[in-house]
């Protein structure tokens, strides 16, 4: 009898060892769930050179063009210029080039920009984001190939629009001179959400050289 106790004392001090312990996944599990895991700003880096750019280049018209249509016939522009999720009530965004003469600019905000002549009147058709902090998801918004419902839920969404930004800003927009812009000359290709009546276009550039 003394045997059958001690052996059930043993059990019985296993199963309480064991309901204490924690599963840690391995390693290899570990590193599985991390490469299964939502990464935005890899997700955007992946497609940058490949599709984002060639997609732009290939879409995009020169903004007086692109601004002329859609003042005259918004259907038209959009077919041919623009693009819009249907989930939503977003605005038509629109793809164009800017080749002009920055005319005023804000490089103390955050959200730094330049105002841009394109038409010769030494007026500002147009504002040039050029960060580091950027509004918007006009990159996002302006790609055709990208689709709302490929994504878990809104936050996602918005996390990858926020990764444009982010990727554009690193990759061009810290490189810019950020003193003495006005004078001088600007080309970019990027995009726009149409604005409302009365405000400057808010372009955000996907290539941008700033005074040759």
């Amino acid at each position: 009898m003394p045997r059958y106790q001690a052996a059930w004392t043993l059990v019985f001090a296993g199963m309480l060892a064991l309901s204490g312990c924690k599963l840690v996944k391995t390693e290899d599990e570990q590193k599985q769930a991390a490469a299964g895991a939502f990464n935005p700003d890899k997700m955007v880096a992946e497609i940058w050179d490949a599709k984002v750019v060639p997609f732009l280049q290939e879409r995009a018209g020169t903004f007086q063009e692109v601004s002329a249509l859609a003042a005259e016939n918004l259907d038209a522009a959009a077919e041919k210029y623009g693009h819009k999720e249907k989930q939503g009530n977003a605005p038509w965004t629109f793809a164009a080039r800017i080749d002009g003469v920055i005319v005023a600019e804000e490089t103390k905000s955050r959200a730094g920009y330049v105002d841009v002549d394109v038409d010769g009147d030494r007026k500002a058709d147009v504002r040039v984001a050029i960060g580091p902090a950027i509004r918007g998801t006009a990159i996002r918004d302006s790609l055709k190939f990208i689709n709302f419902n490929e994504f878990k839920n809104q936050i996602e969404w918005a996390q990858y629009g926020k990764s444009f930004n982010t990727h554009v800003n690193g990759l061009l927009l810290e490189k810019l001179p950020r003193e003495n812009l006005t004078g001088k000359t600007i080309k970019a290709l990027g995009a726009y959400p149409l604005p409302a009546k009365g405000q400057l276009p808010l372009f955000v550039p996907v290539t941008i050289t700033v005074g040759g």
